[in-house]
């Protein structure tokens, strides 16, 4: 890639192993330089490498590291962790009618690029540029990465879970943008949980009071761990969480055994663990991810069933953590609009798309078109509907 200022060099490469970390992480966690935790730590060379290292990406898992590397003057300006896909498993933007289509007209949708963090639906920057550098390293990056689907005639690009700055940044360039939704907790300064519930309708502060006393009645103690406190007798039962509740929902788990002792040795001070134990024994768990601002829930499961356990460890716990840590926000992951009653309101989430084939754009972006007014509609009932009081007149 030229200009009439500067050359830009595009390498595509198969491992981050072929790229410092220092160098991978001055583009994606600018911040973490000056002693800041880093804004989410999901495009860190740490996490990255970690799916790698665990081949929880790779040969046959479908999930083909490419990762894109733009270079001027042999300074790394940005990068991008680009997969080629040969499924749509483990992204959490929907594309499946999309292949089906594609397929019945006689394509072949697979292969396909994506620009994502694999298995983590967590809005983040997918163009991760170097400071200095925001007015070139996006277009090179997109360039690139169109560039090299078109070279292997790869039917399309997905960049998902990106930032508004960037969905809007890349309609400019020419792709679609595409609007789905999550549902988030935000912290309104609240000073502790009491504080919290009595932002809310008396009907919701006493359901989830009673969700949060029915789930204390599991026989034992909700456990907090993080940083060194988190032991490895902690990943054993984690993982056996993590296999009964992947294979409940998705057939197999997306992250090897080898992913969680790797996270052991590099990602401890990024984690919080939440554990239910009884009589010495965790029973059930929640793994969390620490950014800087906000508190990312990831994954769930237990060898028991308690009711509402689920939603103590993964709803209130995190919440509780966020207002006792300061943290602005607490992701609880994909759909579920059973969140909205326990505070977590829905939010949109982008992502941006490029087809090779121009007649399947344009029905493409006339279902997305459809798709972005159906969501506004969607969000804008389910926000009415939200746990929130009212009036100030509301009391118990």
């Amino acid at each position: 890639m030229s200009s009439n200022e500067t050359a830009i060099e595009i390498l595509a490469l198969p491992s981050l192993s072929e790229i410092p970390a220092e160098d991978w992480d001055a583009c994606a966690c600018p911040e973490a330089a000056d002693g800041f935790r880093p804004l989410d730590p999901f495009t860190t060379h740490r996490f990255l490498m970690a799916l790698e290292d665990s081949a929880s990406v790779g040969k046959g898992t479908g999930w083909q590291p490419t990762y894109l590397i733009a270079k001027q003057h042999e300074e790394i300006i940005a990068v991008a962790p680009l997969y080629g896909k040969h499924h749509s498993q483990g992204e959490y933007i929907f594309d499946h009618s999309w292949a089906q289509a594609y397929e019945n007209a006689g394509g072949s949708y697979y292969p396909k690029l994506q620009i994502a963090v694999p298995f983590t639906p967590v809005t983040g920057r997918r163009f991760l540029v170097k400071p200095g550098f925001e007015h070139i390293g996006p277009g090179a990056l997109v360039q690139g990465a169109v560039q090299v689907a078109a070279e292997n005639q790869l039917s399309s690009l997905h960049i998902t879970f990106c930032t508004l700055i960037e969905a809007r940044q890349g309609e400019q360039m020419g792709l679609m943008h595409r609007v789905t939704q999550q549902f988030h907790w935000e912290n309104a300064d609240y000073a502790d949980f009491d504080h919290f519930l009595a932002a809310l309708s008396s009907r919701k502060r006493k359901n989830i009071r009673k969700e949060r006393r029915t789930a204390q009645a599991f026989g034992g103690k909700l456990v907090q761990v993080t940083g060194d406190q988190i032991e490895p007798h902690h990943w054993d039962d984690f993982w056996a969480f993590y296999q009964n509740t992947g294979m409940r929902k998705w057939g197999s788990p997306y992250l090897t055994r080898e992913f969680f002792e790797i996270a052991h040795e590099t990602l401890r001070d990024d984690i919080l663990l939440v554990m239910a134990e009884r009589d010495g024994f965790n029973v059930a768990g929640a793994l969390n991810f620490i950014g800087r601002r906000s508190l990312f829930g990831r994954y769930w499961g237990a060898l028991e069933h308690h009711p509402c356990l689920h939603f103590e460890a993964c709803y209130y716990q995190a919440i509780d953590y966020a207002i006792a840590h300061g943290l602005d926000t607490v992701e609880a992951g994909a759909q579920g609009e059973h969140k909205l009653a326990r505070g977590y309101l829905p939010v949109a989430t982008h992502s941006l798309h490029w087809v090779a084939d121009p007649g399947f754009k344009r029905a493409i972006e006339e279902f997305l078109a459809a798709e972005a007014r159906a969501v506004e509609q969607d969000m804008g009932i389910l926000t009415s509907y939200g746990p929130f009081r009212r009036s100030e007149e509301e009391h118990d």
